[in-house]
């Protein structure tokens, strides 16, 4: 009698909606299939944000990602996890001009991906954009608050909530956002008093990024998390010095290659028996 694979059910976006108020919502940024792998097992959503552009590829800011790179670290994400949401943003320029254009870019990324939503960055004049989405079956999740894709615009990245006028700005947008049906709401860079506010006032779960412990979950660019970067933003809190252990291990690779350590007879195919000869060092006998 074949014994069954009992099968992995990923978290779905009407379950993150239903926990607004609940235990909050775990998530970070995932970029590759090894780390999704890592983190899946920890995290309720994985967000396959267009930071990658900056984490990955080196870029100076987010405006540079095309959909093509979204679609492709998409693509192994979802290799690497089973279990959590994948959320795969819209990068800059694939979802403004309208609707329609954003529709195209969604269905290719859940047809291309098998991911389950997108996110774009979300002021009151995208709200239009995520109800034709959502009423299209395309789960949204929007972003307030700080938005990268708009450094441009703000001229670096700037926390916002420091007027009245901005406050109403931000709360204004997550309003939109949530009656147009986003299923969570990243608020990203906000004064410390408004969060809480945003929370209260939309139906959505808050997913906070340098906003408040009084979100209903958290989310942080993992590398960042990691220690993999000189400097973070206030924000993060450093949860591993990554860095500092990749540096130490390839430091010792380098020092056992250029002493001839490595590889030794461990690391050595001796095909047909008998044992991997040790080499000839220049100038010397052969290494014991």
């Amino acid at each position: 009698m074949s014994k069954q694979v009992e099968t992995v059910r990923r978290i779905t976006a009407p379950e993150i909606r239903g926990r607004k108020g609940g235990d909050p919502i775990v998530t970070l940024t995932a970029y590759t299939a090894p780390m999704a792998r890592i983190l899946d097992q920890h995290c309720d959503i994985l967000l396959v944000g267009d930071s990658l552009g900056m984490v990955v590829h080196g870029m100076p800011n987010t405006v540079g990602v095309t959909l093509d790179m979204m679609i492709l670290h998409g693509q192994a994400v979802m290799r690497g996890s089973e279990r959590a949401l994948v959320v795969v943003d819209l990068p800059f320029g694939s979802y403004e001009t309208s609707p329609e254009q954003a529709f195209a870019s969604a269905s290719r990324v859940l047809k291309e991906t098998c991911a389950q939503a997108v996110k774009v960055e979300a002021g009151v004049t995208v709200a239009p954009t995520v109800k034709f989405l959502v009423d299209r079956g395309i789960p949204v999740m929007s972003h307030v608050g700080l938005l990268p894709q708009a450094v441009n615009a703000d001229g670096k990245f700037r926390a916002k909530g420091r007027t009245p006028e901005e406050r109403e700005q931000v709360l204004a947008a997550a309003r939109a956002s949530d009656e147009a049906g986003a299923f969570a709401i990243v608020v990203e860079g906000v004064d410390e008093s408004l969060a809480p506010e945003i929370t209260a006032a939309v139906m959505a779960p808050t997913i906070g990024i340098g906003a408040s412990v009084a979100c209903d979950g958290q989310v942080l660019v993992v590398d960042d998390l990691l220690g993999l970067f000189d400097w973070t933003p206030k924000f993060v809190r450093r949860y591993g010095n990554i860095k500092g252990v990749i540096d130490e291990a390839v430091s010792k690779y380098a020092a056992d290659v250029r002493t001839r350590r490595f590889p030794a007879a461990a690391e050595t195919y001796v095909l047909g028996g008998g044992k991997a000869r040790q080499p000839r060092v220049a100038g010397g006998g052969e290494r014991g």
